[in-house]
């Protein structure tokens, strides 16, 4: 996998595979510690400038691994993320080594635990969510909102922020309604933010023809503000 100096590897594994997270750490002491789920591509340029900009903000980061292996096209990607996610209670088990890997860092004992995460991360935090990870908050950037396990009352334990865009083909009007839906039904804490005419992945500047400027301004202000209703006053 192709990352930045300033990132540093964490090996870690789950059923058999091994996994390379990678962690970026802020200057002093970190505020919380963030879980960053990628999209389909696994640890890519985007995600690291993701982590870099949460450091700046004071969060320890770790980039986790879907497949433990990197992918060069959407093409290589799909089917290893079709095979991971086959099975959903293997899917959330691969998500909360991920979590886990997280905890396992000396610094983030006693800190605040986050997830977000963009396109099939997006979807990877609200499975965390449903399977009753101890989060504090989630953030679904361009996320899937479809599941084949819904949640149950006593599951829910984050408070969730999903950053959608209207005009999303991957997530049409009806799973943003059946996801309003079964939030409701089982007493979450959610807020959704829903941009205009806005495509599938709008933080991606790389990609221009989804790429959104307006949505991915507003998209990570509403993170930060979110965290900062979480954790309190510094």
């Amino acid at each position: 996998m192709t990352t930045s100096p300033e990132l540093a590897s964490l090996a870690y594994a789950h059923a058999g595979v091994a996994l390379t997270g990678w962690i970026a750490r802020p200057v002093g002491t970190p505020r919380a510690a963030v879980a960053l789920f990628p999209t389909i591509f696994n640890v890519n340029p985007l995600m690291e400038a993701r982590a870099r900009r949460l450091t700046d903000a004071g969060y320890l980061v770790l980039i986790v691994d879907f497949y433990g292996q990197s992918v060069e096209s959407f093409e290589a990607a799909r089917p290893l993320a079709e095979r991971l996610r086959a099975d959903v209670a293997y899917y959330r088990a691969r998500i909360a080594a991920g979590i886990d890997a997280l905890r396992s860092l000396p610094e983030a004992d006693g800190l605040t635990v986050l997830a977000i995460g963009h396109c099939m991360g997006g979807q990877a935090v609200l499975e965390a969510a449903r399977a009753g990870q101890d989060l504090a908050g989630v953030v679904s950037f361009h996320g899937i909102l479809a599941t084949d396990k819904p949640a149950t009352p006593e599951a829910i334990k984050p408070r969730i922020l999903i950053c959608h865009g209207d005009a999303d083909p991957l997530v049409p009007r009806e799973q943003v309604t059946a996801f309003w839906d079964e939030m409701d039904a089982v007493s979450a804490d959610w807020h959704f933010h829903s941009y205009a005419r806005v495509r599938h992945g709008f933080t991606n500047s790389a990609n221009p023809a989804d790429y959104d400027a307006s949505a991915d301004r507003q998209s990570w202000a509403a993170m930060l503000s979110f965290f900062d209703e979480i954790l309190g006053a510094d």
